[in-house]
């Protein structure tokens, strides 16, 4: 085979190969022999056929094959005989006029991966910002609980419900005059204000008493789930078998046994470690920051023009996403057009940053093992509804870029954490508020000076972070099975080259709601 090279430009590569006839022709001789003890044709013993009666019956196939093999031998010959290290498969092309016999030429395309300087790793230098968890903390963490665990007692028979009281009801409903399915139930427990039932129903029970029966008259609301109850007058026949009235939970030991645990004091130990995990997150967003841009300020070299415009793509579809959820998608798509540059930088800091992260992995064995990829592709496989997930399983296990794409960022985790160790980390205590100045602070002091700000709406659907493995390239075209349906992922937000997503401060546990009747309940 014979290389020529005709494009050496930055990243970009190309070359023709030439392969010899004589070199296809010999592959077609071998598959001939190959084969022809299995060629059955009448009138020839099994094993016997001539070979140019299976050239005549089959030449056409073997050719194509023979072609095939070669030209895929000579790219990979052409990979290491130049010592290349292609970003993304390389584009292979025959070209035209190619005839049976004659020598075939052969076009490869190819972006290359740049030659990275592994950075010395011995003299980072990293600040720790902690949180320590107070006991004030734990006590206002620990009355949320008890806000969550509400009682109720039973009320006098006099007395009248209001806002907070918990009800016991029977009810039966019509629509026209006719009931409908699920529009009754007995012993149904509703707060009168919790919403929980379709606007104007628990109003008109304030002031009931335990006994009492009502006809309460109410509209479906037009976008009811319910389509044929949308928008239809109804009426209940409500009989009030009880009015109860909320009870003090006291946080004590007792409290502490009512949710499974043994004492108060485990309670509390439990709460203030979830505490601690929580503000953990936000630390090690701050320090993860404060690597990347270490690395992003000390190195700049060359990256694939196509795996800056794969990142930028993604990018792209995530923003032109959420443009179109605004109440006004034509000013929301005109706004990120106007920031076009901007993104575009982000998506070749993400890939610059992706590649130096990984030739460092690379340069000190950082690994994820066999056990670890199979717990990734068990929990991505997940996502998906059963009847698919050995569908998925089987496409994974036959795409090498789809495992690209799930090892990537627990690979960049594991590099992190490799560098974590390895820096020099000094840690200040600061208050959460601090810890959070000081993450906001570094993303405005890598934010494009005289930048007009985005809408606070805006910077929330927009803002995306870099801290994700950038360089996982695409999968092939085959298709994965479709994921089952899953409330939709937060747009990743724009954030100008910033080096990790702020988490979002966890909230107290949202009180479980009563269970809810079909008819009445509010969607």
């Amino acid at each position: 085979m014979q290389i020529e090279e005709t494009t050496n430009e930055g990243l970009k590569r190309a070359y023709t190969l030439t392969i010899p006839a004589s070199d296809i022709e010999g592959r077609i001789d071998a598959e001939v022999k190959k084969v022809a003890p299995q060629v059955k044709m009448p009138g020839f013993r099994p094993g016997k056929v001539p070979s140019n009666l299976i050239r005549k019956m089959h030449g056409e196939a073997l050719h194509g094959d023979a072609v095939n093999t070669a030209v895929r031998e000579s790219v990979d010959q052409l990979v290491k005989e130049k010592d290349l290290r292609p970003a993304f498969q390389p584009q292979v092309e025959l070209v035209e006029g190619y005839e049976q016999g004659k020598d075939a030429e052969v076009k490869v395309s190819v972006e290359v991966l740049p030659a990275i300087t592994v950075p010395d790793t011995d003299n980072l230098k990293l600040e720790k910002l902690n949180v320590p968890v107070s006991e004030a903390q734990v006590d206002e963490a620990l009355s949320n609980i008890a806000n969550q665990q509400k009682s109720y007692k039973d009320a006098a028979k006099s007395k009248k419900a209001a806002e907070g009281d918990q009800l016991i009801i029977d009810f039966t409903g019509r629509v026209d005059g006719e009931e409908f399915e699920g529009g009754k139930a007995e012993g149904a427990p509703l707060v009168i204000g919790s919403g929980q039932f379709i606007p104007g129903f628990e109003e008109q029970l304030t002031g009931t008493k335990t006994g009492d029966e009502k006809t309460i008259k109410v509209t479906f609301p037009a976008d009811y789930p319910a389509e044929h109850l949308a928008g239809k007058d109804a009426e209940f026949d409500v009989t009030v078998q009880q009015v109860k009235t909320e009870t003090e939970t006291k946080v004590d030991d007792d409290f502490a046994t009512s949710l499974g645990l043994d004492s108060l004091d485990k309670l509390k130990e439990l709460v203030r470690g979830q505490l601690e995990q929580e503000t953990a997150g936000l630390t090690r967003t701050q320090m993860k920051r404060q690597l990347l841009d270490t690395l992003a300020a000390d190195h700049d070299f060359d990256v694939p023009p196509t795996m800056v415009n794969a990142e930028f793509e993604q990018i792209w579809q995530q923003l032109q996403a959420e443009a179109a959820k605004e109440e006004d998608p034509a000013k929301a798509l005109k706004e990120i057009e106007s920031e076009k540059d901007d993104y575009e930088r982000i998506a070749e800091r993400r890939v610059r940053l992706g590649l130096l992260l990984s030739e460092i992995g690379q340069a000190n064995n950082v690994q994820i093992s066999q056990q670890e990829m199979q717990m990734l592709i068990q929990q991505a496989a997940q996502q998906y509804r059963p009847e698919d997930r050995d569908r998925f399983l089987e496409y994974v296990q036959n795409e090498p870029m789809a495992q690209a794409q799930l090892r990537a960022p627990l690979y960049e985790d594991k590099v992190v954490d490799f560098l974590f160790d390895k820096a020099e980390v000094t840690e200040r205590d600061v208050t959460r508020e601090e810890l959070e100045a000081a993450i906001e602070a570094e993303e405005a002091a890598d934010a494009k000076p005289a930048k007009k700000k985005a809408p606070a709406k805006k910077k929330a659907a927009a803002k995306k972070s870099d801290d994700k493995k950038p360089a996982a390239k695409k999968a092939a075209a085959k298709k994965a099975p479709a994921k089952k349906a899953a409330p939709k992922k937060a747009a990743a937000k724009k954030d100008d080259a910033k080096a990790d997503k702020k988490p979002a401060a966890k909230k107290p546990a949202a009180k479980k709601a009563p269970a809810k009747k079909a008819a009445p309940k509010k969607k």
